[in-house]
């Protein structure tokens, strides 16, 4: 018989690079209808030294990023442990880890996430459950979104829950088969816009607002050919370093412009998608904190009620999910839907690392 409650830590890391989330998380399963608790949670931003590599990591050799993978699962092993350490939390019954994607090419059947190497659950001193993609891609599959079995079970009062992280992604219930795929870069491009500036990151998108909207530019950006394709469909950092950003700078305009067509841009994919439906719309990820982009999407989508649910769950839904995928991959359940993914078939997907 499996457990009815888990306590597990589920850590998360995102392309847009704000840093390392961990969110401790309380599960309960009751007749089959699962449940949970987001107790303490934190994000440990990277030092410049982290940043500068892992933006630059997806042009590093073979031998390099052999290298990279070891480190970044030490560092990701000192920043579990510590977390651990700092609230004192007890009776784990598993780390769930995503790591950090470095390469995502699941057309040439390759993805990279560094930090789930063996060694971590020895350096953390606990079981860890981990490296969710790779076993999608060779099963013929994108290897993402992963984020939509979690978004059934936890989150089915939704019609729609939308991610608006270093890329946007979409899941929804299609003729009793979950639908998800990548829709468009968001916080990779504002965030890579707004460091030109000097900021971190466009702060409740003021900076987008006082741009002007460059429509020779937003015409290129929409009638780019990933956004014709049918789903499933995923995205990773090389279609922004080798197609975005070119196309972006081939217009002389300034970089408030540049910020206020992609957010017009954003919003007008989103409602590609959605269209004319009716219902609610869960939003998450550090896209939500962006004013200007929620405004410009509500004004794209006049038949959708968009809703931000509390702090806790919205900075911290993902790693909240990557730890349900850990438990159910305890469980030896299904935590990868073929739907989502085009695998050929659902699967139980990921490693346990004992320690």
């Amino acid at each position: 018989m499996f457990k009815q409650a888990y306590n597990v830590i589920g850590v998360m890391s995102g392309t847009s690079l704000d840093g390392i989330d961990l969110a401790h998380i309380h599960f309960s399963i009751v007749n089959e209808k699962w449940s949970y608790e987001i107790l303490e949670c934190e994000t440990v931003s990277y030092d410049e030294n982290w940043l500068n590599k892992l933006k630059s990591a997806i042009n590093f050799s073979t031998t390099e990023l052999e290298q990279v993978n070891i480190d970044y699962t030490a560092l990701l092993g000192r920043v579990i442990k510590d977390f651990i350490s700092k609230y004192n939390l007890k009776n784990i019954d598993a780390v769930c880890s995503h790591g950090h994607t470095i390469l995502h090419q699941p057309q040439n059947g390759f993805t990279l996430q560094i930090g789930n190497l063996p060694e971590i659950a020895k350096i953390i001193g606990e079981r860890v459950v981990c490296d969710f993609r790779v076993q999608d891609v060779k099963l013929g599959g994108q290897g993402a979104p992963l984020v939509p079995i979690g978004d059934r079970i936890l989150f089915s009062e939704y019609e729609f829950c939308l991610n608006l992280g270093g890329f946007s992604n979409i899941s929804f219930e299609d003729n009793g088969k979950r639908i998800a795929f990548d829709i468009s870069p968001v916080n990779t491009v504002l965030n890579f816009y707004a460091n030109n500036l000097g900021f971190d990151y466009d702060n409740k998108g003021k900076i987008a607002r006082r741009g002007i909207i460059n429509h020779e530019l937003l015409m290129e950006l929409n009638n780019l050919e990933f956004y014709k394709k049918p789903f499933p469909k995923s995205l990773g950092f090389e279609f922004v370093k080798d197609i975005i950003l070119p196309l972006i700078e081939k217009h002389s305009i300034s970089v408030e412009d540049k910020m206020r067509t992609f957010v017009e841009h954003i919003a007008m994919q989103v409602e590609n998608v959605l269209g004319k439906n009716l219902g609610k719309l869960l939003v998450t990820g550090g896209g939500a904190y962006n004013d200007f982009l929620i405004e410009r999407m509500q004004f794209h989508l006049p038949n959708i009620k968009i809703i931000i649910p509390n702090k806790k769950t919205l900075e911290y839904k993902e790693a909240l999910i990557f730890a349900l995928l850990g438990v159910l991959k305890l469980r030896n359940e299904t935590n990868v839907l073929s739907s989502v993914t085009g695998a050929k078939h659902d699967h139980s997907s990921g490693e346990i690392y004992q320690n």
